[in-house]
């Protein structure tokens, strides 16, 4: 009779949890407070497989139905940066910003929530400043590099939930980014200037993202 007692009991327990984990909301609002990402490759910088940290730099809005919800998500990055490239110093502002939409599918409604998303988007890089060739006294030349096109990023993630409304999750994305890139690359003085473009393709691998979610309207 014990046994029974604490069998049910273990199981009205489970129900419990699993019933304040559950995806009964109709809508999310998410934003990543932190990212360490991999950014476009500019001219032929030599240290393009850097990483780099963000903070707060994502939202993203979720409307759910059971354990697949659809996603769309923007991004913005800007900061000075410095970096060598092949014989020269590249030194200027990179600005960084995109928008996606998507899907998550979650495997399970338990407390920790494993899932997998699937994003379409459109992304946008530009590098402006100046390159300043090692060892020599010749004036700086001026860059503006940009890049804009397709991103196509497979994303696995896990969800835990800590109360009904809210949950913690993180994710690991790897972006392949199709571009076109435009380089302009000119004399400070105007007496010369090189215009070139070229259609790429890179994979961007962003190993860790992590955030808060914000469960909102409850379905009745």
């Amino acid at each position: 009779m014990k046994r029974t007692l604490l069998f049910l009991s273990l199981l009205s327990i489970s129900a419990a949890l699993k019933a304040q984990s559950a995806a009964d909301y109709n809508y999310s609002v998410g934003i990543k407070a932190f990212s360490m990402m991999q950014m476009p490759k500019i001219l032929n910088q030599t240290n393009a497989q850097d990483y780099i940290n963000t903070y707060g730099n994502c939202i993203m809005f979720k409307f759910n139905d059971n354990q697949i919800s659809y996603r769309i998500s923007g991004n913005y990055y800007r900061n000075d940066i410095k970096f060598d490239n092949n014989y020269e110093t590249a030194n200027g502002t990179v600005t960084d910003y995109g928008f996606k939409i998507g899907f998550a599918k979650t495997f399970t409604y338990s407390r920790v929530q494993p899932y997998f998303a699937f994003d379409l988007g459109y992304r946008s890089n530009r590098f402006t400043g100046q390159l300043q060739p090692n060892g020599a006294t010749i004036i700086n030349r001026n860059a503006d590099v940009s890049k804009n096109g397709l991103v196509v990023s497979p994303v696995i993630g896990l969800k835990v939930s800590i109360i009904p409304q809210l949950l913690l999750f993180a994710e690991s994305n790897l972006d392949f980014y199709f571009s076109y890139e435009r380089q302009d690359i000119s004399e400070p003085n105007g007496t010369s200037r090189n215009v070139n473009t070229y259609n790429k393709l890179e994979s961007l691998l962003n190993p860790i993202s992590a955030g808060l979610q914000f469960q909102i309207s409850r379905r009745n």
